[in-house]
């Protein structure tokens, strides 16, 4: 009976009404504490159930030696930052692109630089990373685990070319359709397909290779995925050289205005350029995807050198340059090269939740890794070594914002699985429990361009146009804060009630 209870984890009982729990002897931490708090399930999943092992409990004693008492193994607790932070990240996306049109400070950043918007990306590859080393850090079976990361590859890049590659035109355009030699292969979840593919491969591959328990030391959690690091360290290499030394001829596009066709020739030449204009990462994917197949209004088109109303959008300023109504792919193929080093951090911080299990060291890692990803970030930024940008994925991008999302999900982890305050983000994690769902309907306009289908003579005479109206626009008498309002009561609370509801009946959307 003693070696059956050795077998047993200790299970942590937070609840009056648990069952008695025998302390065993388990492995700890570095600071010899049991305040784990785990998940080894997938990300979407909810399992805040406990599995209880029984035996009988018996009061006597027989010769003097006491019975076994009962013992209790209670399963890992979800991680509920875990969820707060993926609903955050969705929210922020919400926000920037419905209400980002009337608020430019909060949109993309028309080049160098970093807003509010340009947070949204790299907080999902971040959490990407964290729930894969969740998700896998048990592989019974390694084949059938490459098998799902491949399924689910595929079906991210299927809803990215549905959503984002000119099918879909919700919520405003009713129609629907794409001409193929127009399509736009490559999106938000087309990145993410790319970048969970590379580090989740990874990850299984070297599950044979890594030690189940970390050596006495700080730098010991690197050193012990250190194949993950190199899987980074490879994109960062293909990215840098690619950048700096690949070179960039002329170039030339045609834009269609009323029936007219226009030809517009962009002079390069050049190694090395971090403009618009002649950067490697647009001729890129302007050589791999073909020019016809790239997002057709980038954000260099806020820029001073293009409108007078910059920051904002507007009419393009006379003699302004011919790049200026080019099309650029944001989600391009080099920059998401380079984007995979921000899930290779944020899969580091899941393997820190899963060796360190005292909150404090946890923290410790996580903070300072934040603090100097940020450090490092503006030191380049500054120096005008490499300047934060987005639309590029620049190192000093993927530094100062995987840092921003290490510190933010380290608050997150203080506030709601530290201190316990869970109830004011609860609207959140139901959000992040059912991110894809949210980002679908709501982030892509889907379920409002259905209920903007049901119109009254005029597609402007819908349930949706008369809400912004009417409750919002014209009660405030200001179309920007009547905007921002709507987009705060009309899509991000309704939507979080929405998923609140469907936890309760336990309705989630898993790819």
């Amino acid at each position: 009976m003693e070696d059956d209870a050795k077998k047993l984890e200790e299970g942590r009982l937070h609840n009056k009404d648990d069952l008695i729990s025998e302390k065993v002897n388990t492995t700890s931490d570095h600071n010899g504490r049991g305040d784990a708090i785990d998940h080894d399930h997938e990300d979407h999943e909810e399992t805040n159930k406990a599995a209880v092992a029984t035996a009988p409990l018996v009061a006597d004693q027989i010769k003097g030696e006491e019975q076994p008492v009962l013992v209790v193994k209670q399963k890992s607790k979800r991680v509920a930052t875990l969820d707060a932070f993926r609903g955050l990240t969705i929210v922020v996306m919400i926000l920037v692109d419905d209400a980002g049109g009337s608020y430019a400070r909060i949109d993309h950043s028309p080049w160098n630089g970093c807003t509010l918007a340009d947070f949204v990306m790299p907080f999902f590859l971040f959490i990407v990373g964290v729930a894969i080393a969740l998700a896998l850090k048990k592989i019974p079976k390694i084949n059938d685990a490459i098998k799902k990361i491949i399924l689910r590859t595929l079906k991210l890049m299927f809803w990215g070319i549905i959503l984002q590659g000119g099918y879909s035109h919700a919520p405003d355009d009713l129609a629907y359709g794409v001409d193929m030699k127009q399509i736009r292969w490559f999106g938000i979840l087309q990145r993410i397909a790319l970048v969970y593919f590379v580090v989740a491969l990874i990850e299984t591959l070297t599950t044979k290779l890594r030690p189940t328990a970390l050596e006495p030391g700080h730098l010991s959690i690197f050193t012990a995925y250190k194949w993950q690091w190199i899987g980074g360290f490879v994109a960062f290499l293909i990215y840098m050289i690619t950048t700096f030394s690949l070179y960039v001829p002329d170039w030339s596009f045609v834009v269609d205005n009323d029936h007219v066709s226009k030809k517009y020739l962009v002079k390069c030449g050049m190694r090395g350029h971090l403009g618009p204009a002649c950067n490697a990462v647009g001729y890129v994917d302007r050589q791999v995807w073909g020019i016809n197949h790239l997002y057709t209004q980038p954000v260099w088109r806020r820029l001073k050198a293009c409108t007078l109303s910059s920051p904002s959008d507007g009419p393009l300023r006379e003699g302004a340059p011919s790049w200026c109504t080019g099309p650029f792919e944001p989600e391009g193929l080099l920059s998401s090269i380079s984007a995979i080093l921000s899930g290779t951090i944020g899969i580091h911080y899941g393997h820190v939740l899963i060796h360190f299990k005292g909150h404090s060291e946890r923290l410790k890692q996580w903070v300072s890794m934040g603090f100097v990803l940020i450090v490092i970030a503006i030191i380049l930024h500054f120096t005008d070594a490499i300047p934060i940008n987005k639309q590029l994925y620049s190192f000093s991008y993927v530094c100062f914002t995987a840092g921003a999302a290490g510190l933010v999900f380290s608050g997150f982890y203080l506030l709601i699985d530290v201190w316990g305050y869970r109830t004011p983000f609860l609207f959140l994690e139901w959000i992040g429990m059912n991110a894809m769902l949210v980002f679908v309907m709501a982030a892509q306009g889907i379920f409002a361009a259905f209920v903007n289908g049901w119109y009254y003579k005029s597609p402007d005479n819908s349930l949706v146009h008369w809400i912004q109206k009417h409750v919002f626009i014209n009660v405030w008498h200001s179309k920007r804060l009547g905007t921002l309002l709507y987009v705060i009561f009309g899509e991000i609370l309704f939507w979080g009630v929405v998923a609140g509801i469907l936890h309760k009946f336990r309705i989630y959307w898993k790819l």
